[in-house]
């Protein structure tokens, strides 16, 4: 069979396509070019009813964007809403629950607790663990610092050691990693709750 009598894919070729496209479209609004068989009005109708559909096209398009925009921002205010009054409720149950202590440093740690800032979480547990370090020195242990007061201390004469010991073994983690240590405000609450079971239990706050 001769090559040259086998069909050339010339449609298959995309920028063959497109050109002819364009060709067409070129040649349908050229104002010089007449085609017998359409009239000059119906090729300004034409014209006209494209323009309008791409009005159409691009008003609808502006007009999805600016709802998508204020259902992001009516659904970002919801969120916050109620973040906040759930974050309230929280705390007034932990007020009535005994939060609230004449412990004016227990009163500290709440407050930096349930505070918006997250360096303020850290702070939280920083300033429980100096009030844990102030129970040990009245239940008479001694060391330089907290984790050898600890150390010294038993189940015998405490028994939430092992809790004493988690709370603490964050606050170091605070304290050495600095903003490198990540802080969920759940956790923080976690651990802060470890601290007053212990103060608790002493009658501490």
């Amino acid at each position: 069979m001769n090559p040259n009598s086998i069909p050339q894919p010339t449609y298959v070729n995309l920028d063959y396509v497109f050109y002819k496209i364009y060709e067409f479209f070129s040649t349908l609004f050229n104002p010089s070019y007449h085609i017998p068989y359409l009239g000059t009005g119906f090729l300004i109708t034409l014209t006209v009813l494209s323009i309008f559909f791409i009005f159409i096209i691009t008003y609808s398009f502006v007009r999805l964007l600016e709802i998508r925009k204020r259902e992001h921002e009516y659904l970002h205010h919801e969120i916050e809403e109620f973040a906040h009054k759930h974050k309230e409720q929280e705390k007034k149950s932990w007020e009535r629950g005994g939060g609230v202590s004449s412990n004016a440093r227990w009163n500290v740690v709440l407050q930096y607790l349930f505070s918006e800032n997250p360096g303020d979480w850290k702070l939280a547990i920083i300033e429980a663990d100096s009030m844990l370090e102030g129970l040990m020195n009245q239940l008479g242990f001694k060391g330089d610092n907290l984790g050898e007061k600890l150390k010294g201390a038993d189940r015998d004469n405490f028994r939430s050691l092992s809790t004493a010991w988690e709370v603490h073994l964050v606050r170091n983690r605070i304290a050495h990693e600095g903003q490198q240590f990540e802080l969920s405000q759940h956790e923080a609450k976690r651990i802060i709750a470890l601290y007053e079971q212990i103060f608790r239990e002493f009658g501490y706050i």
